[in-house]
Protein backbone atom coordinates (compact mmCIF):
# COMPACT_ATOMS: atom_id res chain seq x y z
CA UNK A 1 0.00 0.00 0.00
CA UNK A 2 1.11 3.63 -0.52
CA UNK A 3 2.24 5.09 2.94
CA UNK A 4 2.87 9.24 3.12
CA UNK A 5 6.41 9.15 4.49
CA UNK A 6 6.92 12.83 5.24
CA UNK A 7 4.99 16.04 6.35
CA UNK A 8 5.55 17.77 3.24
CA UNK A 9 3.18 15.15 0.94
CA UNK A 10 1.21 15.01 4.23
CA UNK A 11 0.09 19.02 4.29
CA UNK A 12 -0.45 18.39 0.48
CA UNK A 13 -3.05 16.32 0.71
CA UNK A 14 -4.71 18.27 3.33
CA UNK A 15 -4.70 21.11 1.21
CA UNK A 16 -6.46 19.20 -1.40
CA UNK A 17 -9.01 17.71 1.32
CA UNK A 18 -9.43 21.61 2.23
CA UNK A 19 -10.44 22.66 -1.37
CA UNK A 20 -12.33 19.56 -2.17
CA UNK A 21 -14.37 19.36 0.97
CA UNK A 22 -14.88 23.04 1.24
CA UNK A 23 -15.90 22.79 -2.74
CA UNK A 24 -18.91 19.81 -2.61
CA UNK A 25 -21.69 21.54 -0.26
CA UNK A 26 -21.35 24.90 -3.07
CA UNK A 27 -22.77 21.94 -5.30
CA UNK A 28 -25.14 20.75 -3.45
CA UNK A 29 -26.33 24.39 -2.32
CA UNK A 30 -26.43 24.90 -6.16
CA UNK A 31 -28.75 22.01 -6.89
CA UNK A 32 -31.13 22.73 -3.74
CA UNK A 33 -31.83 26.80 -4.53
CA UNK A 34 -32.31 25.65 -8.75
CA UNK A 35 -35.14 23.21 -7.19
CA UNK A 36 -33.63 19.82 -7.10
CA UNK A 37 -35.03 17.90 -4.52
CA UNK A 38 -32.87 17.33 -1.58
CA UNK A 39 -33.77 13.13 -1.21
CA UNK A 40 -32.59 12.81 -4.98
CA UNK A 41 -29.84 14.86 -5.17
CA UNK A 42 -27.90 13.32 -1.57
CA UNK A 43 -29.27 9.57 -3.40
CA UNK A 44 -26.94 10.91 -6.24
CA UNK A 45 -24.23 11.79 -4.08
CA UNK A 46 -24.10 8.84 -2.19
CA UNK A 47 -23.36 6.43 -4.92
CA UNK A 48 -20.01 8.75 -6.37
CA UNK A 49 -19.22 9.36 -3.05
CA UNK A 50 -18.81 5.35 -1.87
CA UNK A 51 -17.56 4.96 -5.62
CA UNK A 52 -14.35 7.31 -4.49
CA UNK A 53 -13.22 5.35 -1.08
CA UNK A 54 -13.56 2.14 -3.42
CA UNK A 55 -10.89 3.47 -6.10
CA UNK A 56 -8.52 4.88 -3.18
CA UNK A 57 -8.62 1.61 -1.63
CA UNK A 58 -7.96 -0.60 -4.88
CA UNK A 59 -5.37 1.73 -5.94
CA UNK A 60 -3.39 3.55 -3.10
CA UNK A 61 -4.68 0.65 -0.79
CA UNK A 62 -2.93 -1.92 -3.14
CA UNK A 63 0.18 0.00 -4.54
CA UNK A 64 3.54 -2.27 -3.79
CA UNK A 65 4.25 -5.20 -1.78
CA UNK A 66 1.86 -6.62 1.26
CA UNK A 67 3.82 -6.40 4.98
CA UNK A 68 2.68 -8.35 7.96
CA UNK A 69 2.35 -4.63 9.87
CA UNK A 70 0.66 -3.01 6.91
CA UNK A 71 -1.15 -5.32 4.74
CA UNK A 72 -2.84 -4.26 1.71
CA UNK A 73 -5.98 -3.55 0.92
CA UNK A 74 -7.72 -6.95 0.02
CA UNK A 75 -5.26 -8.96 2.25
CA UNK A 76 -6.28 -7.20 5.32
CA UNK A 77 -10.31 -7.90 4.49
CA UNK A 78 -10.06 -11.79 5.61
CA UNK A 79 -8.07 -10.16 9.00
CA UNK A 80 -10.00 -10.74 12.14
CA UNK A 81 -10.02 -7.05 13.13
CA UNK A 82 -13.48 -6.34 13.71
CA UNK A 83 -13.30 -4.14 16.46
CA UNK A 84 -11.79 -1.47 14.56
CA UNK A 85 -14.03 -2.07 11.50
CA UNK A 86 -16.67 -1.36 14.33
CA UNK A 87 -15.31 2.18 15.14
CA UNK A 88 -14.36 2.98 11.56
CA UNK A 89 -18.56 2.06 10.46
CA UNK A 90 -19.61 3.98 13.69
CA UNK A 91 -17.36 7.37 12.12
CA UNK A 92 -19.25 6.67 8.61
CA UNK A 93 -22.66 6.32 10.58
CA UNK A 94 -22.44 9.98 12.26
CA UNK A 95 -20.47 11.46 9.08
CA UNK A 96 -23.69 10.21 7.21
CA UNK A 97 -26.12 11.94 9.72
CA UNK A 98 -23.76 14.87 10.07
CA UNK A 99 -24.00 15.73 6.27
CA UNK A 100 -27.68 14.90 5.61
CA UNK A 101 -28.72 16.95 8.61
CA UNK A 102 -25.96 19.82 7.01
CA UNK A 103 -27.87 19.36 3.49
CA UNK A 104 -31.35 20.92 5.33
CA UNK A 105 -29.73 22.83 7.69
CA UNK A 106 -28.18 24.91 4.29
CA UNK A 107 -31.63 26.11 3.07
CA UNK A 108 -32.56 25.97 6.81
CA UNK A 109 -30.26 28.36 8.45
CA UNK A 110 -28.20 29.32 5.55
CA UNK A 111 -24.81 27.74 4.02
CA UNK A 112 -22.78 30.34 5.92
CA UNK A 113 -23.74 30.05 9.17
CA UNK A 114 -24.25 26.17 9.12
CA UNK A 115 -20.41 25.49 7.70
CA UNK A 116 -19.33 28.39 10.52
CA UNK A 117 -20.91 26.59 13.37
CA UNK A 118 -20.28 23.04 12.38
CA UNK A 119 -16.47 23.55 12.07
CA UNK A 120 -16.30 25.43 15.56
CA UNK A 121 -17.95 22.64 17.19
CA UNK A 122 -15.24 19.90 15.40
CA UNK A 123 -12.26 22.31 16.05
CA UNK A 124 -13.04 22.58 19.65
CA UNK A 125 -14.74 18.87 20.36
CA UNK A 126 -12.70 16.85 17.15
CA UNK A 127 -9.67 18.14 17.35
CA UNK A 128 -9.06 17.58 21.29
CA UNK A 129 -10.21 14.22 21.09
CA UNK A 130 -7.51 13.84 18.22
CA UNK A 131 -4.95 15.58 20.12
CA UNK A 132 -4.65 12.89 23.12
CA UNK A 133 -5.51 10.14 20.59
CA UNK A 134 -2.20 10.98 18.95
CA UNK A 135 -0.73 10.37 21.73
CA UNK A 136 0.19 14.35 21.68
CA UNK A 137 2.47 14.24 18.45
CA UNK A 138 0.91 17.52 17.79
CA UNK A 139 2.94 20.47 19.24
CA UNK A 140 0.59 21.88 21.69
CA UNK A 141 2.09 25.19 21.88
CA UNK A 142 1.12 25.59 17.82
CA UNK A 143 -1.86 23.74 18.04
CA UNK A 144 -4.09 24.82 20.81
CA UNK A 145 -3.52 28.76 19.28
CA UNK A 146 -4.28 27.55 16.03
CA UNK A 147 -7.78 26.34 17.70
CA UNK A 148 -7.98 29.83 19.43
CA UNK A 149 -7.60 31.48 15.60
CA UNK A 150 -10.30 29.28 14.53
CA UNK A 151 -12.66 30.06 17.01
CA UNK A 152 -11.95 34.06 16.47
CA UNK A 153 -12.62 33.24 12.82
CA UNK A 154 -16.19 31.88 13.87
CA UNK A 155 -16.76 34.74 16.54
CA UNK A 156 -16.14 36.99 12.96
CA UNK A 157 -18.33 35.15 10.84
CA UNK A 158 -21.01 35.32 12.43
CA UNK A 159 -20.61 39.30 13.20
CA UNK A 160 -20.20 38.83 9.17
CA UNK A 161 -23.69 36.61 9.32
CA UNK A 162 -25.72 39.29 11.26
CA UNK A 163 -24.53 42.30 9.75
CA UNK A 164 -25.00 41.02 6.36
CA UNK A 165 -28.84 39.91 7.34
CA UNK A 166 -29.12 43.64 8.33
CA UNK A 167 -28.18 44.50 5.21
CA UNK A 168 -30.96 42.42 3.37
CA UNK A 169 -33.40 42.95 5.53
CA UNK A 170 -32.80 46.89 4.43
CA UNK A 171 -32.94 46.14 1.04
CA UNK A 172 -36.36 43.85 1.82
CA UNK A 173 -37.87 46.29 3.82
CA UNK A 174 -38.14 48.98 0.92
CA UNK A 175 -38.43 46.31 -2.22
CA UNK A 176 -41.70 46.42 -4.31
CA UNK A 177 -43.66 43.21 -2.13
CA UNK A 178 -44.37 45.97 0.36
CA UNK A 179 -45.71 48.01 -1.96
CA UNK A 180 -47.72 45.12 -3.08
CA UNK A 181 -49.02 44.67 0.66
CA UNK A 182 -47.29 40.74 0.65
CA UNK A 183 -45.45 39.09 3.24
CA UNK A 184 -41.48 39.78 2.90
CA UNK A 185 -38.44 37.77 4.11
CA UNK A 186 -38.10 38.87 7.30
CA UNK A 187 -40.74 37.08 9.01
CA UNK A 188 -44.33 39.07 7.42
CA UNK A 189 -46.52 40.28 10.16
CA UNK A 190 -47.27 38.74 13.83
CA UNK A 191 -51.37 38.85 14.61
CA UNK A 192 -52.03 41.27 12.62
CA UNK A 193 -49.67 44.18 13.93
CA UNK A 194 -46.57 46.01 11.22
CA UNK A 195 -44.02 44.28 13.33
CA UNK A 196 -42.24 41.48 11.92
CA UNK A 197 -41.56 38.51 14.01
CA UNK A 198 -38.77 38.14 16.29
CA UNK A 199 -38.03 34.70 16.22
CA UNK A 200 -37.70 34.02 12.33
CA UNK A 201 -34.06 35.04 11.02
CA UNK A 202 -32.88 34.79 7.40
CA UNK A 203 -29.53 34.72 6.20
CA UNK A 204 -27.83 36.04 3.21
CA UNK A 205 -28.91 33.08 0.89
CA UNK A 206 -32.52 32.86 1.52
CA UNK A 207 -35.06 34.64 1.29
CA UNK A 208 -38.75 33.86 2.65
CA UNK A 209 -40.91 35.34 -0.31
CA UNK A 210 -43.07 33.66 -2.50
CA UNK A 211 -44.59 34.98 -5.70
CA UNK A 212 -47.44 34.02 -7.50
CA UNK A 213 -45.46 35.52 -10.90
CA UNK A 214 -41.79 34.73 -12.14
CA UNK A 215 -39.97 38.12 -12.09
CA UNK A 216 -37.57 38.14 -14.25
CA UNK A 217 -33.75 37.53 -13.43
CA UNK A 218 -32.30 40.13 -11.24
CA UNK A 219 -28.43 41.23 -10.47
CA UNK A 220 -27.26 39.25 -7.28
CA UNK A 221 -27.70 41.35 -4.29
CA UNK A 222 -30.73 43.05 -4.88
CA UNK A 223 -34.04 42.55 -2.96
CA UNK A 224 -35.40 40.92 -6.00
CA UNK A 225 -32.95 38.52 -6.51
CA UNK A 226 -33.81 37.26 -2.35
CA UNK A 227 -37.14 37.40 -3.59
CA UNK A 228 -36.85 35.38 -6.78
CA UNK A 229 -34.75 32.69 -4.83
CA UNK A 230 -37.39 32.06 -2.66
CA UNK A 231 -39.83 30.75 -5.16
CA UNK A 232 -37.38 28.65 -7.11
CA UNK A 233 -35.36 26.63 -4.65
CA UNK A 234 -36.92 23.34 -3.39
CA UNK A 235 -36.72 24.03 0.13
CA UNK A 236 -39.14 26.62 1.38
CA UNK A 237 -38.32 28.54 4.06
CA UNK A 238 -40.43 31.66 4.80
CA UNK A 239 -41.75 31.16 8.57
CA UNK A 240 -39.40 28.71 9.69
CA UNK A 241 -38.58 28.86 12.73
CA UNK A 242 -35.00 29.38 13.66
CA UNK A 243 -34.08 27.35 16.72
CA UNK A 244 -35.16 24.53 14.64
CA UNK A 245 -32.83 25.18 12.40
CA UNK A 246 -29.87 26.23 14.80
CA UNK A 247 -30.45 22.29 16.48
CA UNK A 248 -30.13 20.60 12.88
CA UNK A 249 -27.20 22.30 12.85
CA UNK A 250 -25.55 22.35 16.36
CA UNK A 251 -26.11 18.11 15.79
CA UNK A 252 -24.78 18.24 12.43
CA UNK A 253 -21.68 20.08 14.41
CA UNK A 254 -21.64 17.52 16.87
CA UNK A 255 -21.69 14.25 14.41
CA UNK A 256 -18.80 15.73 12.60
CA UNK A 257 -16.83 16.35 15.79
CA UNK A 258 -17.03 12.39 16.18
CA UNK A 259 -16.11 10.99 12.95
CA UNK A 260 -12.51 11.74 12.96
CA UNK A 261 -11.70 10.67 16.13
CA UNK A 262 -13.64 7.38 15.68
CA UNK A 263 -11.73 7.04 12.44
CA UNK A 264 -8.53 7.50 14.85
CA UNK A 265 -9.08 4.85 16.80
CA UNK A 266 -9.87 2.54 13.86
CA UNK A 267 -6.49 2.82 12.33
CA UNK A 268 -4.36 3.46 15.42
CA UNK A 269 -6.60 1.03 18.06
CA UNK A 270 -5.25 3.11 21.27
CA UNK A 271 -7.87 1.51 23.27
CA UNK A 272 -5.92 -1.88 22.41
CA UNK A 273 -9.30 -3.70 21.01
CA UNK A 274 -7.23 -5.64 18.46
CA UNK A 275 -6.64 -9.54 19.31
CA UNK A 276 -2.57 -9.79 19.91
CA UNK A 277 -0.86 -9.94 16.30
CA UNK A 278 -3.62 -8.72 14.83
CA UNK A 279 -2.35 -5.65 12.37
CA UNK A 280 -4.08 -2.29 12.65
CA UNK A 281 -6.65 -1.32 10.06
CA UNK A 282 -4.58 0.25 7.26
CA UNK A 283 -6.18 3.78 6.54
CA UNK A 284 -7.38 2.38 3.02
CA UNK A 285 -9.39 -0.51 4.42
CA UNK A 286 -10.80 1.96 7.11
CA UNK A 287 -11.84 4.05 5.26
CA UNK A 288 -13.53 1.40 2.98
CA UNK A 289 -15.71 0.20 5.93
CA UNK A 290 -16.19 3.78 7.28
CA UNK A 291 -17.75 4.61 3.35
CA UNK A 292 -19.76 1.45 3.15
CA UNK A 293 -21.98 2.64 6.47
CA UNK A 294 -22.29 5.62 5.37
CA UNK A 295 -23.78 4.80 2.10
CA UNK A 296 -26.41 2.20 3.40
CA UNK A 297 -27.55 4.94 5.82
CA UNK A 298 -27.50 7.49 3.50
CA UNK A 299 -29.59 5.32 1.19
CA UNK A 300 -32.19 3.93 3.45
CA UNK A 301 -33.13 7.43 5.00
CA UNK A 302 -33.24 8.94 1.84
CA UNK A 303 -35.65 6.43 0.07
CA UNK A 304 -37.51 6.77 3.53
CA UNK A 305 -37.45 10.51 2.68
CA UNK A 306 -38.50 9.99 -0.52
CA UNK A 307 -42.10 8.93 1.26
CA UNK A 308 -41.81 10.35 4.14
CA UNK A 309 -40.82 13.64 3.29
CA UNK A 310 -39.13 16.24 6.09
CA UNK A 311 -39.74 20.16 5.76
CA UNK A 312 -42.97 20.42 3.84
CA UNK A 313 -41.07 19.01 1.12
CA UNK A 314 -43.20 17.43 -1.84
CA UNK A 315 -43.94 13.35 -1.91
CA UNK A 316 -41.87 11.91 -4.61
CA UNK A 317 -40.99 7.92 -5.26
CA UNK A 318 -38.19 5.80 -6.40
CA UNK A 319 -39.30 5.73 -9.83
CA UNK A 320 -39.16 9.61 -10.27
CA UNK A 321 -35.86 9.75 -8.43
CA UNK A 322 -34.35 7.24 -11.05
CA UNK A 323 -36.43 9.95 -14.08
CA UNK A 324 -34.63 13.06 -12.89
CA UNK A 325 -31.96 14.01 -14.55
CA UNK A 326 -32.34 17.28 -14.06
CA UNK A 327 -28.40 18.23 -12.18
CA UNK A 328 -27.51 14.50 -11.76
CA UNK A 329 -24.18 15.26 -12.87
CA UNK A 330 -23.53 17.79 -10.43
CA UNK A 331 -24.66 15.58 -7.34
CA UNK A 332 -22.43 12.90 -8.88
CA UNK A 333 -19.38 15.48 -8.83
CA UNK A 334 -20.38 16.56 -5.19
CA UNK A 335 -19.92 12.83 -4.35
CA UNK A 336 -16.15 12.51 -5.79
CA UNK A 337 -15.20 15.50 -4.16
CA UNK A 338 -16.03 14.55 -0.95
CA UNK A 339 -15.14 11.03 -0.88
CA UNK A 340 -11.80 12.14 -1.93
CA UNK A 341 -12.00 15.32 0.36
CA UNK A 342 -12.21 12.98 3.44
CA UNK A 343 -9.76 10.30 1.66
CA UNK A 344 -6.84 12.67 1.80
CA UNK A 345 -7.81 14.20 5.32
CA UNK A 346 -7.63 10.71 6.56
CA UNK A 347 -4.41 10.16 4.84
CA UNK A 348 -2.69 13.43 5.23
CA UNK A 349 -3.81 12.60 9.36
CA UNK A 350 -2.25 8.66 9.39
CA UNK A 351 1.23 10.15 8.64
CA UNK A 352 1.43 13.77 10.30
CA UNK A 353 -1.63 13.44 13.30
CA UNK A 354 -5.70 14.08 12.52
CA UNK A 355 -5.50 17.04 15.29
CA UNK A 356 -3.41 18.71 12.34
CA UNK A 357 -5.86 17.03 9.25
CA UNK A 358 -8.66 18.93 11.45
CA UNK A 359 -7.24 21.86 9.74
CA UNK A 360 -9.87 21.30 6.98
CA UNK A 361 -12.21 22.59 9.14
CA UNK A 362 -11.15 26.08 7.55
CA UNK A 363 -13.25 24.79 4.67
CA UNK A 364 -15.59 27.94 5.15
CA UNK A 365 -12.91 30.26 3.66
CA UNK A 366 -13.35 28.00 0.47
CA UNK A 367 -17.36 27.84 0.98
CA UNK A 368 -17.29 31.92 1.31
CA UNK A 369 -15.53 31.73 -2.13
CA UNK A 370 -17.71 30.01 -3.96
CA UNK A 371 -20.82 31.61 -2.55
CA UNK A 372 -19.59 35.33 -3.79
CA UNK A 373 -18.83 33.39 -6.94
CA UNK A 374 -21.59 31.22 -7.44
CA UNK A 375 -24.51 32.88 -5.71
CA UNK A 376 -23.24 36.45 -5.42
CA UNK A 377 -23.17 36.41 -1.36
CA UNK A 378 -22.22 39.95 0.22
CA UNK A 379 -22.87 41.93 -2.85
CA UNK A 380 -24.45 45.00 -2.95
CA UNK A 381 -23.48 44.45 1.33
CA UNK A 382 -22.11 48.01 3.90
CA UNK A 383 -18.79 48.70 4.13
CA UNK A 384 -19.16 47.13 7.67
CA UNK A 385 -20.05 43.44 5.98
CA UNK A 386 -17.11 43.96 4.06
CA UNK A 387 -14.68 44.86 6.69
CA UNK A 388 -15.84 42.02 8.92
CA UNK A 389 -15.84 39.56 5.84
CA UNK A 390 -12.13 40.38 5.06
CA UNK A 391 -11.04 39.89 8.76
CA UNK A 392 -12.89 36.07 9.14
CA UNK A 393 -10.93 35.34 5.41
CA UNK A 394 -7.40 36.66 7.00
CA UNK A 395 -8.41 34.67 10.24
CA UNK A 396 -9.35 31.41 8.72
CA UNK A 397 -6.00 31.85 6.81
CA UNK A 398 -4.11 32.14 9.79
CA UNK A 399 -5.75 28.98 11.74
CA UNK A 400 -5.19 26.62 8.64
CA UNK A 401 -1.57 27.64 8.91
CA UNK A 402 -1.36 27.51 12.40
CA UNK A 403 -2.91 24.41 12.58
CA UNK A 404 -0.81 22.66 10.05
CA UNK A 405 2.33 23.89 11.73
CA UNK A 406 1.37 22.14 14.48
CA UNK A 407 1.59 18.82 12.64
CA UNK A 408 4.32 16.11 14.00
CA UNK A 409 4.86 12.37 12.52
CA UNK A 410 3.43 9.23 13.34
CA UNK A 411 6.03 6.53 14.43
CA UNK A 412 5.27 3.50 12.85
Amino acid sequence: MYVIEDKGGAIALMIASLLFLGTWPAVLTLLERRGRLPQHTYLDYSITNLMAAILIALTFGQIGDSKPNQPNFITQLSQDNWPSVLFAMVGGIVLSLGNLSAQYAWAYVGLSVTEVITCSITVVIGTTMNYFLDGRINKAEILFPGVGCFLVAVFLGSAVHSSNAADNKEKLSGSSCNKRGNACAWGGYKNGSKEPKKDVAKDVEIAAYSSSTKAEKSKAGTAEYLLELEEQRSIKVFGSNMFLGLAIVFFAGLCFSLFSPAFNLATNDQWHTLKKGVPHLVVYTAFFYFSISCFVLAIALNIWFLYRPILGLPRSSFKAYIQDWNGRQWAFLAGLLCGFGNGFQFMGGQAAGYAAADAVQALPLVSTFWGILLFGEYRKSSKKTYILLISMLVMFIVAVAVLMASSGHRKS
